[in-house]
């Protein structure tokens, strides 16, 4: 691939979460704070951008590639959605997903030469998620609140139902029974969502550094911490800092996991 020869990826969005506790992916809750209906998750318009990466890199940069994202306009279900891939240096790509002729994200992945090192399980302790959760506030997300999640295995059936439902069209995954980057981005929502009650939020970025691929069979987690809590243009927001877990003893994946779990919005609808 040369800067001369961009690599596109056309898919049709699908909105996994259209049912789920978090209603900015709901039309009707959607509309009425005025957006045209509901949001497909941000961690699906990640898995949209990893599939040229994958074709470009293949195996090995499940096991030791690094990529950011930021979603910067929203991306509606049953629309299509385009990403270009555009080489950068030696070792990178600069990523676009554009859909009806909107940017809604941007990206960068690159394949380090060396494989960083993971960091140390018992930096973050396995934190379980508490019976009663409490409101998302600036207290019960303050900067260095622990967050996890349980484990879960990851059955073949799930994985199957995943790829199906973001249209993945490398077979990497089934072939080999791998658990695809916005599956296992999907923990980092977890580690948010089963620790605090929300409102209507939105996921707006993440920045992953992957260290090993998780398999079917394989139990995954998310353990970490608040990094910190403040407000930008109105919105609240929240930085945690993450890691992915296997069997509670494989590090996966470390995520810089951004979102706004309190909108302007919600302030102006009122």
């Amino acid at each position: 691939m040369s800067a001369l020869q961009p690599a596109t990826y056309t898919v049709e969005a699908y909105n996994v979460s259209h049912a789920s506790e978090n209603k900015i992916h709901d039309d009707t809750v959607a509309k009425k704070l005025g957006f045209t209906g509901g949001l497909v998750p941000g961690v699906e318009v990640f898995a949209y951008s990893t599939h040229p990466v994958v074709q470009r890199y293949g195996h090995a940069w499940l096991e030791r590639g690094q990529m950011e994202a930021r979603f910067v306009k929203p991306l509606y279900d049953g629309h299509r959605a385009t990403v270009t891939a555009v080489a950068a240096g030696d070792d990178g790509l600069d990523l676009k997903l554009e859909s009806d002729g909107v940017l809604c994200a941007t990206g960068h992945a690159a394949m380090p030469g060396v494989a960083a090192k993971a960091p140390a399980l018992d930096g973050y302790a396995r934190h379980r998620p508490p019976a009663n959760r409490p409101p998302a506030d600036e207290t019960s997300l303050a900067a260095g609140t622990p967050l996890g999640t349980e484990p879960a295995v990851l059955t073949e059936a799930r994985l199957h139902e995943y790829l199906k439902d973001v249209r993945e069209a490398h077979d990497l995954y089934a072939r080999e029974g791998l658990a695809h980057p916005g599956l296992l981005l999907r923990l980092c929502n977890s580690a948010l969502r089963e620790n605090v009650v929300l409102a209507p939020w939105v996921h707006t970025g993440s920045k992953v550094q992957n260290f090993a691929v998780a398999r079917v069979g394989d139990a995954l987690s998310a353990r970490g911490r608040v990094v910190q809590n403040y407000e930008k243009k109105g919105h609240r927001l929240v930085d945690l800092d993450l890691i992915l877990v296997a069997n509670d003893k494989t590090v996966l994946a470390h995520v810089l996991h951004t979102a706004v779990y309190k909108l302007r919005h919600l302030s102006e609808a009122s």
